[in-house]
């Protein structure tokens, strides 16, 4: 089971496009749930400037067989020309749920 099973974070300028992308991602069985945090605040370089920007953050629980296609969508809907996708290997878990993620995502 190890490998199979990812989390990935997104981060979004706004609540709106989180729920926005969320929606998209879980109704084409993309990601079985995702999490949105209304408000972290970011620190990042851009164009050689530091930035400080408000953001929301998404946690999706997927599949690594359904990442290149959960990044095409995020891709299609995210407003920034560089959005933060980022997939981390879940490593161990409860079998019930990862068994729910595992029917609730598209192979």
């Amino acid at each position: 089971m190890e490998g199979e099973f990812i989390v990935v974070f997104i981060t979004t300028s706004s609540v709106d496009e989180a729920i926005k992308i969320a929606r998209a991602l879980v109704e084409e069985k993309l990601a079985a749930c995702v999490n949105i945090v209304p408000q972290v605040f970011s620190f990042y370089w851009w164009e050689g400037k530091l930035q400080e920007d408000k953001e929301a953050l998404m946690i999706a629980k997927t599949t690594a067989s359904a990442f290149p296609a959960l990044e095409a969508k995020v891709k299609e809907l995210h407003s920034y020309t560089v959005p933060e996708i980022i997939a981390l290997p879940i490593k161990a878990g409860y079998k019930g749920y990862l068994d729910w993620v595992a029917g609730s995502v598209l192979r």
